[in-house]
Order: C-alpha cells, then sequence, then structure tokens
C-alpha cells in the first residue's frame, strides 16, 4: 500500500493526549521520542543532492519517504511525520539565494558569489520562486497523500540573520552591525515578514490533515509550532542580539502556539536571559555542538532552563536520558533518545526509565 503508516489511530490519540497535556503543563513526567526500524534495513539520511531536492518529480520524493515510513517504529511519545529537508534556512533560497545540496556533509550551502550591497537588498515573499514551489509542492502532495496517518512538519525556514548572512556573508554582516545597523534591522524586519508568509501558506496546507504541527525537530503540537534558530548568534554580543535579533524572535513566537529555540552551542549561552524572559517562548532545544560534552553533561543549563520556565529538549543516548531523570527529574524535559534499538530493548528501556525518574514513576 502506498500510504502504509505503522500507527493506528489509538496510537494518534494517545500522542495528541500525552504532548496536548505535557505542554499544558499537566504531565508528571519527561516526553521520550524514540524511533527504531527494521534492523535488515539501513535507514538512509535525506540524500540533499541538487537533484533530489529540486529535479527529480515529487512522486519519486515521496516514494522516498514512504520506503521510511514502511520500515520505521514509534515507541514512547513518537508519531510518524514528513519533514521536507531542503537544508536549515532554506527561507534564503525562496528569496533568490543560491541553493547547492552538499550530501558528502549531509547539509546545503545558501549564498552568492558576491555579496549585494544592503541598500539594494529587499525582501518579499515570491509566489514563483522555483524553491518555494518545490518545497509547497511537495508539501501539498505529502498531505494528499498521507492525510491524517502522519503529521506533516514544516520546512527549516531559517533565522533571520542567517538568512541575510548568505547575500552578505558572515563577515561582512557583522561589519554591517557596526556600519549600517539600520539597514540591517529593515532588511530583518522584511525577512521576518517573508517567513510569517511562508509558515503561514506551509500552515494552511497541513493544518486540514488534523495532525497538529510539528517540525525538524520533533516537537509536536495541537496548534502551531517552530523550531527556530539564529546560529548566527554564536558571534555577537548580548546587546547586538538584543536589537538585531529578538524583537523579530517575538514577532514569530507571538504568532505561535509552542514556538521552540535552538540554542546551538555555548557560545549562544550568553542569550539565554534574554530568551527565558519571552513570555511567546515555549521550550529550547540545547546542543552543545561538536567537541563538546553532550547533553546530560550541562546540568546547570538543563536546570537554568527548566527553571526559567521553559521546556528543554536535547537529544541523548539512553544512558544520557537515565542521567537526566536520575539527576533531574524528567518532568518538563523533551528527551530525543538517539541509537539504533530493537522494539524489545525500546520497550525495556523505557521501563527502565521510568522506574528511575525521581520527579514520579510513570509507565
Amino acid at each position: 500500500m502506498k500510504d502504509k503508516v505503522n500507527f493506528s489511530e489509538e496510537d494518534w490519540e494517545r500522542i495528541e493526549r500525552d504532548w496536548s497535556a505535557f505542554l499544558a503543563g499537566e504531565l508528571d513526567r519527561p516526553l521520550v521520542v524514540m524511533e527504531t526500524w527494521n534492523m535488515l534495513y539501513a535507514k538512509p539520511s535525506l540524500v540533499l543532492s541538487h537533484e533530489f531536492m529540486r529535479e527529480k518529480p515529487i512522486s519519486e520524493v515521496l516514494d522516498f519517504y514512504q520506503e521510511q515510513l514502511d520500515k520505521t517504529y514509534y515507541f514512547g511519545d513518537a508519531w510518524p511525520k514528513i519533514f521536507v529537508n531542503h537544508g536549515p534556512g532554506i527561507a534564503a533560497g525562496f528569496l533568490g539565494a543560491e541553493v547547492t545540496g552538499m550530501p558528502e556533509q549531509r547539509t546545503v550551502w545558501f549564498g552568492l558569489e558576491k555579496p549585494v550591497p544592503l541598500e539594494e537588498l529587499h525582501f518579499k515573499f515570491d509566489p514563483d520562486n522555483p524553491w518555494w514551489k518545490r518545497v509547497e509542492g511537495i508539501t501539498r502532495q505529502a498531505v494528499e497523500r498521507w492525510g491524517n496517518k502522519i503529521s506533516m512538519a514544516h520546512t527549516d525556514i531559517g533565522g533571520n540573520l542567517d538568512i541575510l548572512a548568505a547575500f552578505r556573508s558572515s563577515q561582512n554582516l557583522l561589519y554591517d552591525l557596526y556600519d549600517s545597523p539600520e539597514e540591517v534591522e529593515r532588511l530583518a524586519g522584511e525577512i521576518t515578514q517573508a517567513w510569517l508568509e511562508y509558515y503561514n501558506r506551509l500552515y494552511d496546507i497541513i493544518k486540514p490533515a488534523g495532525r497538529g504541527t510539528s517540525n525538524w525537530a520533533c516537537v509536536w503540537s495541537p496548534g502551531r509550532t517552530c523550531m527556530h534558530q539564529s546560529d548566527f548568534c554564536y558571534m555577537i554580543s548580548p546587546k547586538m542580539f538584543e536589537r538585531f535579533v529578538l524583537p523579530d524572535l517575538d514577532a514569530i513566537f507571538s504568532t505561535m502556539d509552542h514556538a521552540f529555540y535552538h540554542l546551538d552551542g555555548k557560545g549562544q549561552i550568553p542569550h539565554l536571559d534574554m530568551l527565558l524572559s519571552l513570555d511567546s517562548l515555549k521550550g529550547i532545544q540545547w546542543i552543545s555542538g561538536g567537541g563538546q560534552p553532550p547533553a546530560e553533561e550541562w546540568p546547570d543549563l538543563l536546570r537554568r532552563i527548566r527553571d526559567g520556565g521553559k521546556f528543554c529538549q536535547v537529544y541523548v543516548t539512553a544512558e544520557g536520558a537515565r542521567t537526566i531523570v536520575k539527576e533531574l527529574g524528567g518532568k518538563g524535559f523533551i528527551l530525543y533518545v538517539i541509537g539504533p534499538a530493537t522494539a524489545e530493548t525500546a520497550r525495556d528501556f523505557l521501563k527502565t526509565l521510568a522506574e528511575e525518574d525521581i520527579s514520579r514513576g510513570w509507565s
């Protein structure tokens, strides 16, 4: 069957019940997301080649997703979703930047051969942009094919300064913050308005399926959610973050039911207090970054996020998840458990984790 999914209506009722309770602060346990797959099947990563992203017929792209759905099984608080992966910050492509798939690095490059002067840049939604039409088309046809059997995720639209850097280069944009701050503010605001247009148009496609919304980071909401980011902020001061980023984050988050922020690396920790001050922000994903200790070895930071009134999502091994619930308790955490597992080991792990959760036993 071309639209088969290993997930029942009863499974969906449980997901919607437990995620809704968690997001309302009414669930006294962590959410634990575990995906396993047929061990005879080498689960492929998304092929971020130019051919896959832009040139293959959409029906073939959907068949690729179907192969993953056929072989994937969901445990704990996991659910079936499809994420249209055209790289982190594909809005740069929507707005006219060059897009280059780099499958060997499992990423995508956005940029221009020559930076465009700030005063010549103007950003607005273009319904005829080929990258936008591609993402919109895949999203629409996926919803038509699978309907309410999956949760269709928004593509990774990107952060305002990350997108602007694709047109200026990161180095030039760092100078721009000093030399032309008003122009940067203007362009950041234009990008934010375009961002909202992209999100809302995709939401209008996704909403009728009736399975809420999700994103690249495996967060689900019965309403509107996003996992927003501004990786460029690793390189700027809190004062600059407050001026050039925070207003646009709040403008986006205020349109969401459950907005999350991707806190990527220790260089972003200086901005954490301002993020925690945003009532419109509901959760923070902590990624420690390459060469840094894993998430469970940052207990003070994780406690700071949760005690600051935000949910905290982390990617952890099974052992890392056990460390967090034993030291901090599980309530308020979304634990995405990485690493292959069989159905038996997944069930055994969930049972063990419940027994070790100092906040409350759960099953």
